[in-house]
């Protein structure tokens, strides 16, 4: 029997993933160059190494495919074109260096693609918030109707939640975006690396300073920095996919997706329009959820210098923007029935809350008085099987004096007014609410700072391909 499972390579998930390979060819870029700027490799020899560099590069193009990022995989085919002077490339450095520094330029190019998916996403909340301003429906807590809203409102608290994660994001970005490359495997070596103009010409802010923690803790907290920033976004995109599911419950929903490839139609049941979308988004945020929780336990009870946590690709970009995509279409998809909404508000007793208020502010009748009149209301119009403005005023006047051993102080206009949907909507006054002038403030200031949000990412990438151009240009000067 052979042992052809002895041939596997153990450790090819954590040589690989994302653009490892790139950014080895990147890095050596940056290597040579620094070493010929510094005198630590002669410029001649700086030279050779160079142009072999290029010539791995280009054979690569040309068919000959590499699958890992590992160093001592990459050093054989260097040697072959540049010779055993070539091995110079790699003075002052270790694959636990090269792996820190790899992982964080996977990490930071992942977030440059998910922070621009949440800020389309949220852009989209916005352009259906503006056309739903004055959308009544119902809100929900424990499940249960509590209290209308407009559909702008919720989608507003929904854009609120992903500016904090996009924010997150962010902030996550300038811890990750430290180079720790020029400390060796822990301690540095007895080579005078530069490595500021290491960092500089790889498009780092700045450095990881003490070389244990650059290659021993920071790896493990900068990934986790970020997956927590993405667990804590798929817990929102599962509530919204959620929220949008339970309707589908309702044999007449008030909003549902539109048809089209985010639902399908049964393979028997010609009526059922299945949301297939939502079924995905519940789907893939908790798989993205999952996948996060599964970096922390990588990482947890390990010694330092473990190999563990030495993945190259330490966090799946992929998924958070497959969900951060597809949470941007399904909010495109929404239809939403008005008059159905608007229905369902006042099929129920969610208004009540207002009778309290009105009761208070009309006639300073005690909050509390005025909350058991309106729940004895509600008692006797579902015992009744009415809906709150079918109750006749009588019985509500009936109702009050025996509650409050006083006359409602409130006329029938009056009362009829402030159990409807739209007096308890509208006529909101506190900052945040649901009113239209407030949603218009609201969807203003969070225009801009969306608007300071994509500023901040283009101003990013302009640094990152300056990075980029001034390296190939440093570059393609030392190998001449």
């Amino acid at each position: 029997m052979s042992d052809t499972h002895n041939t596997l390579d153990i450790n090819a998930t954590f040589r690989g993933g994302g653009r490892s390979i790139e950014w080895l060819d990147e890095i050596n870029k940056a290597s040579i160059v620094m070493l010929a700027e510094t005198g630590i490799v002669p410029k001649d020899v700086a030279a050779r190494i160079a142009k072999g560099i290029a010539q791995v590069i280009e054979n690569e193009k040309n068919g000959e495919k590499r699958t890992s990022a590992d160093y001592l995989d990459y050093e054989p085919r260097l040697i072959a074109v540049a010779g055993q002077e070539a091995s110079r490339l790699h003075t002052g450095r270790s694959r636990q260096d090269l792996a820190s520094t790899i992982a964080r330029m996977n990490l930071r190019d992942g977030l440059l693609h998910t922070i621009g998916a949440l800020i389309e996403a949220r852009e989209k909340l916005l352009k259906r918030a503006e056309e739903h301003i004055d959308t009544i429906i119902p809100a929900y807590t424990h499940g249960v109707q509590a209290q209308p809203t407009t559909f702008a409102h919720y989608l507003l608290a929904f854009e609120s939640a992903l500016a904090r994660a996009t924010e997150r994001l962010q902030q996550a970005w300038t811890r990750v975006n430290k180079c720790p490359l020029g400390t060796a495997a822990l301690a540095t070596s007895s080579f005078p690396l530069d490595r500021h103009r290491l960092a500089e010409l790889l498009g780092f802010d700045g450095l990881v300073e003490n070389a244990y923690d650059a290659n021993h803790l920071a790896p493990i907290d900068s990934a986790l920095d970020v997956a927590n920033a993405y667990a804590m976004t798929a817990v929102q995109t599962g509530m919204f996919a959620q929220d949008l599911h339970t309707q589908y419950a309702e044999p007449t929903p008030w909003f549902m997706l539109g048809s089209g490839e985010l639902t399908g139609t049964s393979s028997i049941m010609p009526q059922k329009r299945n949301p297939a979308a939502l079924e995905q988004l519940r789907a893939q945020s908790s798989i993205l959820l999952s996948e996060m929780q599964t970096m922390t336990f990588v990482a947890h009870n390990n010694r330092t210098g473990m190999f563990d946590y030495r993945m190259y690709d330490p966090v799946p970009h992929a998924r958070a923007l497959t969900v951060f995509k597809l949470f941007g279409s399904v909010v495109d998809a929404v239809v939403v029935n008005k008059a159905r909404a608007l229905e369902e508000v006042n099929a129920d007793y969610s208004t009540t809350t207002e009778i309290a208020d009105a009761l208070l502010q009309k006639a300073e009748v005690p909050f509390r008085t005025g909350h058991h009149f309106a729940s004895k209301l509600t008692d006797y119009g579902r015992g009744k099987g009415l809906k709150i403005h079918e109750i006749p005023y009588s019985e509500a006047q009936r109702i009050y004096e025996e509650q409050a051993k006083d006359k409602l102080p409130l006329t029938e206009a009056e009362f009829r007014e402030v159990i409807s949907a739209e007096y308890m909507v509208f006529g909101r006054k506190g900052l945040g609410g649901p009113q239209v002038d407030e949603i218009l403030r609201a969807k203003k200031h969070k225009s801009l700072l969306i608007f300071d949000h994509q500023d901040w990412l283009n101003a990013i990438k302009k640094i990152i391909d300056a990075a980029n151009t001034s390296r190939n240009a440093t570059f393609l000067a030392v190998s001449k």
